[in-house]
Protein backbone atom coordinates (compact mmCIF):
# COMPACT_ATOMS: atom_id res chain seq x y z
CA UNK A 1 0.00 0.00 0.00
CA UNK A 2 2.90 2.35 0.51
CA UNK A 3 4.46 1.89 -2.98
CA UNK A 4 1.70 3.55 -5.00
CA UNK A 5 1.72 6.79 -3.08
CA UNK A 6 5.49 7.04 -3.55
CA UNK A 7 5.18 6.52 -7.30
CA UNK A 8 2.35 9.01 -7.44
CA UNK A 9 4.38 11.51 -5.50
CA UNK A 10 7.33 11.12 -7.89
CA UNK A 11 5.06 11.58 -10.94
CA UNK A 12 3.52 14.68 -9.47
CA UNK A 13 6.96 16.17 -8.86
CA UNK A 14 8.02 15.43 -12.45
CA UNK A 15 4.89 17.13 -13.76
CA UNK A 16 5.55 20.15 -11.59
CA UNK A 17 9.13 20.35 -12.87
CA UNK A 18 7.97 19.98 -16.48
CA UNK A 19 5.31 22.60 -15.99
CA UNK A 20 7.95 25.00 -14.68
CA UNK A 21 10.30 24.16 -17.53
CA UNK A 22 7.55 24.62 -20.08
CA UNK A 23 7.08 28.16 -18.81
CA UNK A 24 10.74 29.00 -19.50
CA UNK A 25 11.05 26.92 -22.70
CA UNK A 26 10.11 29.77 -25.13
CA UNK A 27 12.70 32.00 -23.48
CA UNK A 28 15.29 29.23 -23.78
CA UNK A 29 14.47 28.68 -27.46
CA UNK A 30 14.64 32.41 -28.14
CA UNK A 31 18.05 32.42 -26.49
CA UNK A 32 19.22 29.60 -28.76
CA UNK A 33 17.93 31.47 -31.81
CA UNK A 34 19.73 34.62 -30.69
CA UNK A 35 22.98 32.69 -30.28
CA UNK A 36 22.53 31.10 -33.71
CA UNK A 37 21.86 34.48 -35.28
CA UNK A 38 24.93 35.95 -33.59
CA UNK A 39 27.06 33.07 -34.89
CA UNK A 40 25.79 33.57 -38.43
CA UNK A 41 26.50 37.30 -38.30
CA UNK A 42 30.04 36.69 -37.04
CA UNK A 43 30.81 34.13 -39.75
CA UNK A 44 29.06 35.72 -42.74
CA UNK A 45 31.27 37.96 -44.96
CA UNK A 46 30.36 41.60 -44.49
CA UNK A 47 30.19 44.35 -47.10
CA UNK A 48 33.50 45.68 -45.83
CA UNK A 49 35.18 42.38 -46.76
CA UNK A 50 34.21 42.78 -50.44
CA UNK A 51 36.40 45.06 -52.51
CA UNK A 52 34.41 47.58 -54.55
CA UNK A 53 35.97 49.64 -57.34
CA UNK A 54 34.72 53.20 -57.24
CA UNK A 55 33.38 54.47 -60.56
CA UNK A 56 35.25 57.64 -61.55
CA UNK A 57 33.01 60.68 -61.65
CA UNK A 58 33.62 63.90 -63.54
CA UNK A 59 33.46 66.13 -60.48
CA UNK A 60 35.94 68.87 -59.48
CA UNK A 61 38.12 68.37 -56.43
CA UNK A 62 39.07 72.04 -56.01
CA UNK A 63 38.03 75.51 -57.21
CA UNK A 64 39.72 78.84 -57.84
CA UNK A 65 38.01 82.22 -58.01
CA UNK A 66 39.39 85.31 -59.81
CA UNK A 67 42.85 83.79 -59.89
CA UNK A 68 46.11 84.63 -61.64
CA UNK A 69 49.16 82.40 -62.11
CA UNK A 70 52.53 83.72 -63.35
CA UNK A 71 55.56 81.74 -64.52
CA UNK A 72 59.07 83.21 -64.58
CA UNK A 73 62.27 81.93 -66.20
CA UNK A 74 65.52 81.25 -64.36
CA UNK A 75 66.51 84.89 -64.74
CA UNK A 76 63.30 86.16 -63.18
CA UNK A 77 61.72 87.32 -66.46
CA UNK A 78 58.01 86.74 -66.95
CA UNK A 79 57.35 83.88 -69.37
CA UNK A 80 53.60 83.47 -69.15
CA UNK A 81 50.55 84.47 -67.17
CA UNK A 82 47.16 82.85 -66.90
CA UNK A 83 44.10 84.36 -65.27
CA UNK A 84 40.42 83.50 -65.10
CA UNK A 85 37.13 84.20 -63.40
CA UNK A 86 36.86 80.62 -62.13
CA UNK A 87 38.96 77.49 -62.35
CA UNK A 88 37.93 73.88 -61.68
CA UNK A 89 40.24 70.87 -61.55
CA UNK A 90 38.84 67.45 -62.51
CA UNK A 91 40.88 64.52 -61.14
CA UNK A 92 39.38 61.89 -63.46
CA UNK A 93 40.80 63.63 -66.55
CA UNK A 94 43.49 65.66 -64.72
CA UNK A 95 42.39 68.77 -66.57
CA UNK A 96 41.76 72.36 -65.54
CA UNK A 97 38.64 74.09 -66.86
CA UNK A 98 38.67 77.88 -66.75
CA UNK A 99 35.85 80.35 -67.23
CA UNK A 100 36.78 83.57 -69.07
CA UNK A 101 40.46 82.65 -69.45
CA UNK A 102 43.12 85.22 -70.27
CA UNK A 103 46.51 83.84 -71.27
CA UNK A 104 49.63 85.87 -71.98
CA UNK A 105 52.95 84.44 -73.17
CA UNK A 106 56.26 86.18 -73.92
CA UNK A 107 58.81 84.58 -76.24
CA UNK A 108 62.60 84.76 -75.89
CA UNK A 109 62.58 87.50 -78.52
CA UNK A 110 60.09 89.49 -76.46
CA UNK A 111 57.07 88.90 -78.68
CA UNK A 112 53.82 88.92 -76.72
CA UNK A 113 51.01 86.50 -77.53
CA UNK A 114 47.65 86.76 -75.79
CA UNK A 115 44.63 84.49 -75.88
CA UNK A 116 41.13 84.79 -74.52
CA UNK A 117 37.82 82.96 -74.77
CA UNK A 118 34.69 82.19 -72.81
CA UNK A 119 36.06 78.85 -71.64
CA UNK A 120 39.33 76.91 -71.72
CA UNK A 121 40.44 73.35 -70.98
CA UNK A 122 44.11 72.76 -70.12
CA UNK A 123 45.73 69.34 -69.69
CA UNK A 124 47.93 68.26 -66.77
CA UNK A 125 51.30 69.53 -68.00
CA UNK A 126 49.96 72.59 -69.82
CA UNK A 127 51.11 71.35 -73.21
CA UNK A 128 47.60 71.59 -74.68
CA UNK A 129 45.13 74.43 -74.37
CA UNK A 130 41.63 74.31 -75.88
CA UNK A 131 39.75 77.59 -76.22
CA UNK A 132 35.97 77.56 -76.68
CA UNK A 133 33.49 80.27 -77.71
CA UNK A 134 34.72 83.60 -79.07
CA UNK A 135 38.31 82.40 -78.99
CA UNK A 136 40.83 85.08 -79.96
CA UNK A 137 44.58 84.68 -80.31
CA UNK A 138 46.65 87.84 -80.84
CA UNK A 139 50.38 87.99 -81.60
CA UNK A 140 51.89 91.45 -81.35
CA UNK A 141 54.11 92.92 -84.04
CA UNK A 142 57.84 92.41 -83.64
CA UNK A 143 60.92 93.57 -85.48
CA UNK A 144 62.67 90.50 -86.89
CA UNK A 145 65.72 92.34 -88.30
CA UNK A 146 66.83 95.82 -89.25
CA UNK A 147 64.71 95.62 -92.40
CA UNK A 148 62.01 93.04 -91.62
CA UNK A 149 58.98 93.68 -89.46
CA UNK A 150 56.51 90.94 -88.53
CA UNK A 151 53.07 92.59 -88.34
CA UNK A 152 50.44 91.99 -85.71
CA UNK A 153 48.23 88.97 -86.40
CA UNK A 154 44.90 87.78 -84.98
CA UNK A 155 42.99 84.50 -85.08
CA UNK A 156 39.24 84.42 -84.42
CA UNK A 157 37.20 81.21 -84.11
CA UNK A 158 34.72 79.39 -81.91
CA UNK A 159 37.42 76.84 -81.15
CA UNK A 160 41.22 76.95 -81.09
CA UNK A 161 43.50 74.08 -80.05
CA UNK A 162 47.00 75.19 -79.01
CA UNK A 163 49.93 72.76 -78.69
CA UNK A 164 52.67 74.46 -76.66
CA UNK A 165 55.50 71.95 -77.23
CA UNK A 166 55.21 71.87 -81.02
CA UNK A 167 53.83 75.43 -81.37
CA UNK A 168 50.96 74.24 -83.55
CA UNK A 169 47.47 75.74 -83.65
CA UNK A 170 44.49 73.82 -85.03
CA UNK A 171 40.79 74.37 -85.48
CA UNK A 172 38.11 72.36 -87.28
CA UNK A 173 35.67 75.28 -87.19
CA UNK A 174 35.48 78.41 -89.36
CA UNK A 175 38.32 80.79 -88.64
CA UNK A 176 39.30 84.34 -89.53
CA UNK A 177 42.93 85.47 -89.80
CA UNK A 178 43.76 89.16 -89.70
CA UNK A 179 47.30 90.21 -90.54
CA UNK A 180 48.36 93.77 -90.03
CA UNK A 181 45.59 96.31 -90.34
CA UNK A 182 44.12 95.30 -93.72
CA UNK A 183 44.97 91.72 -94.81
CA UNK A 184 42.19 89.28 -93.96
CA UNK A 185 41.60 85.58 -94.65
CA UNK A 186 38.71 83.25 -93.79
CA UNK A 187 38.56 79.46 -94.02
CA UNK A 188 36.63 76.43 -92.76
CA UNK A 189 39.67 74.87 -91.04
CA UNK A 190 43.17 75.94 -90.08
CA UNK A 191 46.51 74.38 -89.16
CA UNK A 192 49.41 76.69 -88.29
CA UNK A 193 52.95 75.48 -87.55
CA UNK A 194 54.84 78.33 -85.94
CA UNK A 195 58.23 76.54 -85.98
CA UNK A 196 58.05 75.83 -89.70
CA UNK A 197 56.18 79.06 -90.45
CA UNK A 198 53.58 77.10 -92.45
CA UNK A 199 49.94 78.16 -92.54
CA UNK A 200 47.30 75.82 -93.97
CA UNK A 201 43.85 77.21 -94.70
CA UNK A 202 41.38 74.51 -95.73
CA UNK A 203 37.83 74.37 -97.03
CA UNK A 204 36.25 77.51 -98.43
CA UNK A 205 39.09 80.01 -98.33
CA UNK A 206 38.67 83.70 -99.02
CA UNK A 207 41.36 86.32 -98.70
CA UNK A 208 41.99 90.02 -99.11
CA UNK A 209 45.52 91.30 -99.63
CA UNK A 210 46.29 95.00 -99.75
CA UNK A 211 49.37 96.09 -101.68
CA UNK A 212 52.02 97.73 -99.56
CA UNK A 213 53.15 101.16 -100.52
CA UNK A 214 56.83 101.27 -101.40
CA UNK A 215 59.04 103.02 -98.91
CA UNK A 216 60.41 106.31 -100.09
CA UNK A 217 64.05 106.18 -101.16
Amino acid sequence: MSVVPRRLSWWLRMRQIWDRLSVYLPIFLMGLMALATYWLVRNTPTVADVAFVAVPQHAPDYFMQNFSVKIFDQHGRLKSEMAGAQGRHFPDTDTLEIEQPRIRAISKEGQVTTARAMRAVINADGSEVQLFENAVLIRDAIKMSTTEMQPRSELHSEFLHLFANTEIIRTHLPVALIRGSEDRFTADHLVYDNLERILQLQGRVHGTLVARKPKPQ
